[in-house]
């Protein structure tokens, strides 16, 4: 931090200095500012002075400093202030009056007035927020070992992080998976083929509801959060409010082991500024403007992954309610730097606003939850259990306690069925599914997920500049040493140069009648042909959709007899 000449420079009121003087036996009176600084440096500096200074404090007093020469020698004020008290910022003529030396307000404010701490502004990785700080040269000069007091076992100290011991059992065990990395295969194969449209930041909900079927894990938050990583990942892109797949980047992570994978997309979620988690907690609603339109999420979810790897046991399982509180009790500011629980508008369900440090379990506290429950799990870092965690392997090499696992994968061949149906295992490689779910039609997702060759697939993959030897070739290259079914080769040659025609087919509603003069005299009455549409031959003929209704009445009217054949 800085010394005690530049604190009484930079971070101290000229009202005050006389007051500190006084205290210090030193005298500055008709001295210019910079001589009294020196004065007063050097009285501060002095190591008999600064014992009688010690020696003038309470038990709590020194409590409170001992704690913040253990934490570094500075602290948060917010959570100074919380530990010992705020400090009435005062200056000459308050002084006088107040008399904050003799009287403190608190413990803070003791150490505050005699010169023992004072306060700066500092810029965290969070953001800007001011802190208490003993300065350097002057902490070198104070008696630390000198206890000449009893009591301290009753007050807040801390050397050491509250750990979060192992449990020994737990209930309700869901093991972690690795299945983002298929469904975000699935999610970039729907993007290359429909380049959906976005809507904050995520799909519409007509393609959400679109791509769900064909998802391992068919969870809301999940959803929201693949898309949130997948941009994050720096795997899609967005241009003029339309999603596609980062050709070569996608392409990249396609071709990457499942472990791999799993890396780039965890690792993508610890630097995301796009997804911010605390707008997708349960039950908390963050409103726009004032400081939170400035919330760094990467910068807040790295502090948290840092306290994680010190507080929880490497392998054995932990409760997530002791470690939410070990962060309250270590860092519990550590998403909101100047320590101000008022300037953030957060609604819960019942709209009522989330203020005050008394809110922090239903705000940070809920948070803490989400990152392990949500993101952590789905990426496949932690497994869970009832108000219970467990670090994976993943988790581990995550958090650096260990090397990231470098299994190869096992690879599992494409089956393909003579009518055009391929299964194709989780373990098949992700490159190869992306490519045949881009001239298939989608059937469903699972261990294997299945598509169908047929004529809407490959003129889907025409669409894309995919033609049939393409999908030829991939196909006898997934089948190795078996040859390509007849059927499919068939469909592939009949395919070869495009459709040589298409077709229609939809549902009308036919009026037949018994007789071809009967329709004659239809046609030929104004009232009557208005309901009608093409001529099907002598005896029938179209009726426009939705016009059964006045038809039937119009042909009562005119004395014809209207039966309806289901």
């Amino acid at each position: 931090m800085k010394t005690i000449s530049r604190t009484l420079q930079e971070d101290t009121d000229a009202g005050m200095l006389p007051a500190l003087a006084k205290f210090w036996k030193t005298s500055v009176v008709g001295l210019e500012r910079s001589a009294m600084i020196a004065a007063l440096s050097a009285a501060m500096l002095d190591p008999d002075r600064a014992e009688k200074a010690w020696d003038s404090l309470s038990d709590q007093q020194r409590g409170a400093l001992q704690m913040l020469l253990g934490s570094g020698g500075k602290m948060p004020m917010a959570k100074f202030g919380r530990l010992f008290g705020e400090i009435r910022q005062m200056g000459a003529a308050q002084i006088e009056r107040e008399k904050p030396l003799e009287n403190p307000a608190t413990v803070a404010e003791g150490l505050y007035y005699r010169g023992l701490v004072a306060q700066s502004f500092e810029v965290a990785d969070t953001g800007p927020r001011v802190v208490v700080y003993v300065p350097d040269d002057l902490a070198a000069v104070l008696p630390l070992r000198k206890t000449a007091y009893s009591n301290l076992e009753n007050e807040p100290i801390e050397q050491e992080p509250a750990t979060v011991e192992p449990l020994p059992d737990v209930q309700g065990v869901l093991q972690a998976d690795t299945s983002i990395v298929d469904d975000l295969t699935t999610l970039l194969a729907y993007l290359q083929l429909h380049s959906p449209l976005l809507e904050n930041e995520a799909l519409v909900e007509v393609d959400d509801k679109r791509l769900k079927p064909y998802l391992l894990k068919q969870d809301d938050a999940r959803q929201r959060f693949l898309f949130g990583i997948a941009l994050s990942a720096d795997l899609v892109e967005v241009q003029t409010g339309k999603a596609y797949p980062k050709r070569a980047e996608a392409r990249r992570w396609l071709g990457l082991s499942r472990a791999e994978q799993v890396r780039a997309l965890a690792e993508g979620w610890r630097g995301a500024a796009l997804y911010r988690d605390l707008w997708h907690v349960p039950g908390l609603h963050p409103e726009p403007g004032g400081e939170l339109d400035d919330y760094d999420p990467a910068a807040v979810r790295d502090g948290v992954l840092e306290l994680m790897g010190e507080l929880v046991p490497r392998q054995e399982w932990w409760s997530l309610e002791a470690f939410i509180q070990a962060v309250k009790a270590t860092d519990p500011d550590f998403q909101r730097p100047d320590g101000n629980y008022e300037s953030w508008y957060i609604r819960n369900d019942e709209g009522d606003f989330l203020n005050g440090f008394e809110s922090w379990d239903a705000v940070e506290g809920a948070l803490l939850e989400f990152y392990v429950n949500g993101p952590m799990h789905w990426l496949g870092l932690v497994d869970r259990a009832e108000d219970a965690a467990r670090l994976t392997a993943y988790g581990r090499a995550f958090l650096g306690q260990s090397a990231w696992p470098t299994q190869p994968d096992p690879e599992d061949k494409i089956t393909v069925k003579d009518d055009g149906t391929l299964l194709i295992s989780r373990k098949s490689p992700r490159v190869d599914r992306f490519q045949a779910a881009r001239f298939t039609t989608w059937v469903s997702a699972g261990d294997p997920y299945t598509y169908k060759l047929d004529a809407a697939g490959v003129q889907q993959a025409a669409e894309q500049g995919i033609n049939t030897g393409h999908i030829a070739s991939f196909i006898s290259r997934a089948l190795g040493d078996v040859p390509v079914p007849p059927t499919i080769m068939r469909l592939l040659d009949n395919w070869r140069s495009g459709p040589a025609a298409a077709v229609t087919v939809e549902q009308l509603m036919v009026l037949r009648t018994t007789a071809p003069e009967t329709l004659e005299r239809i046609l030929d009455t104004p009232a009557l042909r208005r309901y009608l549409g093409a001529r099907l031959g002598p005896m029938a003929v179209v009726v426009r959709a939705g016009q059964w209704d006045g038809l039937r009445a119009a042909l009562g009217e005119a004395g014809i007899q209207a039966e309806l054949v289901e």
